[in-house]
């Protein structure tokens, strides 16, 4: 009998570990060859160019208060970021806002595909204030008059609108700095931000992410022994971050010939949990078909929410949603239960059911930190009801499931055949001393050490932490997986990528690709690839204002039925991410260069739903959204 308890014993952890490496075994995803890898890769083309050049005062690392200055390399990780769209208004969206740490700078300038338009120039905050940084910008109409503005996001100090003028030429006078809260003096610390109109009432709301305490002078030298200066309290369940906030726009008052748009703070509507996460991307896509916006909120160091909207105009409310847990599946890849390091978001509809998919990054590095990138894929189980959010990770399968340390996440089809390629950010920091282990025994520790700065371990420039990390550029295959054919294509960013944007910035029906690099120079891929029949979607919603222009039609969800039956959808949402902002059009790849399509279009405004039917040819369409009578 005792025998028999010892072989017992001894039998249970070697049975446990060949059942581990069994399914291992089973779920490991057989080898791409070569030449199928080029196969897939010869169907893209692309034309390299820096986006920008080496500032004459550059840097390769922040100045931070003394509690982090050991620590300096991973607290200047952050702050590349890049948003593309029309501000010129000449129709094509071939002008780029630009993020670069190198010099804290925010720069408008030209694609390089027509590079000399004209002059790139700079929006700097008022005052000169050393320690405010900016971290990211997005393009959107804030004040409704049918010019697209910038806002840009900060450590340091809350987001600007930058406000194009209308009398003035496009240039450096022709935007003008505005407040968007009532108390600019407070102290944030921003990583993301998305423009969405989340209560359904027909305009832009602002939702920004917060990483640091608020009132934390993470940038500031001289700012010993601050109170509100903490790192995350814990790996996988961090809560002490800065407070995420809700913006509501109320209107616009006239100030010096100016439309200044008024927000009211509504954040109270996210919970202490949900508003202290240190967030690094928002995303926002309509996943029960009533044109409101649920929000994806990827977090660092602890579990994402996914935001069941039930807002109505002036009123904003969200319930949170979570996924079911199947007896094959670790509690970690379950929607909203999480407890990865989420980094980055997307949209794509993997299995063709017509309802967004939803994809996420996390820190992936094989040999280090073993998590894993998300793709939830709809279930088609029943709409979203009951808290209950109906996905399933299926990033093993698919070939997504590791990649590196990612960030911005983008998808598009970048050849037009119908199938979204997908393409993400990857890199911390870039240097020679290698410092996983030190990473390692950090994630390792006790999480109510974690919180000081002084139990951290050093990083310093010339460390490295993935910094060599290649981004990758997946394609899909017959069989529904994708592969990586980013070394194929010969793409090689700088250093560190951050943000993402795809614009098809010349108007021939391909989609080209912007990367915002940390760091280092950013850069332009221009797609070059075989022409393919498409339908282009510039959606406006009418002029808000006597005298005014139609404004891009956020939000809008696109149904395109081709001659054949096939459908194909979208959603018009382009801040959605880490810091990467596409161009607010929708492009989709078609299959006959001569036959019409069907699309119908669907938006929201204060008066509730509306939708219109058009038939259209290929090519680009401006299409003006006004209710049927």
């Amino acid at each position: 009998m005792q025998v028999r308890r010892t072989l017992r014993t001894l039998l249970t952890p070697v049975v446990a570990v060949v059942a581990c490496l069994a399914t291992g075994l089973a779920t490991q995803l057989p080898a791409v060859g070569a030449d199928e890898r080029r196969a897939l890769a010869a169907r893209f083309s692309f034309a390299v160019a820096d986006l920008n050049q080496d500032p004459p005062q550059t840097r390769a690392v922040r100045a931070v208060q003394p509690a982090l200055h050991h620590l300096r390399s991973w607290i200047s990780s952050v702050g590349a970021g890049v948003a593309v769209a029309d501000l010129d208004g000449d129709g094509l969206p071939n002008e780029a806002c630009l993020v670069d740490p190198r010099d804290d700078s925010v720069t408008v300038l030209a694609t390089p595909d027509r590079p000399n338009r004209f002059p790139a120039f700079a929006l700097p905050p008022p005052g000169t204030d050393p320690t405010v940084a900016p971290t990211g910008c997005l393009t959107a109409d804030l004040n409704e008059d049918g010019r697209l503005d910038v806002l840009v996001y900060y450590w340091g100090r809350p987001p600007l609108a930058y406000l194009r003028q209308p009398a003035a030429p496009f240039g450096p006078a022709g935007y003008r700095p505005v407040e968007v809260v009532a108390q600019p003096d407070e102290i944030w610390n921003s990583t993301t931000a998305n423009a969405l109109d989340i209560d359904g009432d027909g305009h832009l709301d602002l939702v920004v992410g917060n990483y640091f305490p608020d009132g934390a002078r993470v940038l500031d030298p001289t700012a010993r022994d601050d109170p509100r200066m903490q790192m995350q309290d814990s790996m996988s369940w961090a809560r002490n971050g800065g407070r995420n906030r809700i913006l509501r726009f109320t209107g616009s008052t006239s100030v010096d010939g100016l439309e200044h748009p008024g927000y009211q703070d509504v954040s109270d509507a996210l919970t202490a949990d949900q508003s202290g996460s240190w967030t690094l991307a928002i995303g926002g896509q309509d996943l029960d078909g009533d044109n409101l916006p649920e929000l994806y909120v990827a977090n660092d160091f602890g579990r994402d929410y996914l935001l069941h909207n039930r807002s109505r105009p002036g009123q904003v409310r969200f319930t949170e949603l979570t996924g079911t847990r199947g007896a094959d599946m670790p509690k970690s890849k379950v929607v909203g239960r999480d407890s990865f390091k989420g980094m980055g978001v997307t949209f794509s509809d993997l299995n063709h059911d017509g309802r967004p998919d939803i994809l996420v990054s996390n820190i992936t590095t094989p040999y280090a930190l073993q998590e894993s990138n998300f793709a939830f894929v709809s279930t088609g189980t029943g709409p979203i009801r009951d808290g209950l959010a109906p996905y399933r990770d299926d990033s093993q399968p698919l070939g997504l499931a590791r990649t590196g340390w990612a960030w911005d996440i983008k998808a598009a089809d970048f050849d037009g055949d119908g199938e979204d390629e997908i393409v993400q950010a990857l890199g911390f920091i870039k240097g020679t001393a290698n410092r996983w282990a030190e990473l390692q025994e950090l994630a390792m520790g006790n999480d109510e050490l974690l919180r000081f700065p002084a139990a951290w371990p050093a990083f310093r420039p010339g460390d490295d932490l993935a910094g060599h990390q290649r981004n990758p550029f997946f394609v899909r295959r017959s069989d529904g997986r994708y592969v990586n054919v980013a070394e194929q294509i010969g793409f090689v960013q700088h250093g560190p990528t951050r943000g993402l944007a795809v614009s098809d910035v010349d108007h021939d029906g391909r989609p080209d690709l912007l990367v915002a690099n940390q760091w280092y120079r950013s850069q332009f891929l221009h797609n070059t690839g075989a022409a393919r029949p498409y339908l282009g979607l510039q959606l406006m919603l009418p002029a808000a204002t006597p005298g005014g222009l139609p404004r891009p039609a956020v939000g809008a969800v696109v149904q395109l039925r081709q001659a054949d039956g096939s459908v194909r959808t979208g959603q018009l949402y382009p801040s959605n991410g880490h810091t990467g902002g596409n161009s607010p059009e929708l492009l989709f790849g078609l299959d006959d260069p001569s036959a019409t399509v069907s699309a119908t279009v669907t938006w929201r405004d204060a008066a509730g739903q509306h939708t219109v039917t058009r038939t259209l040819t290929p090519g680009w369409h401006t299409v003006v959204l006004t209710p049927n009578p």
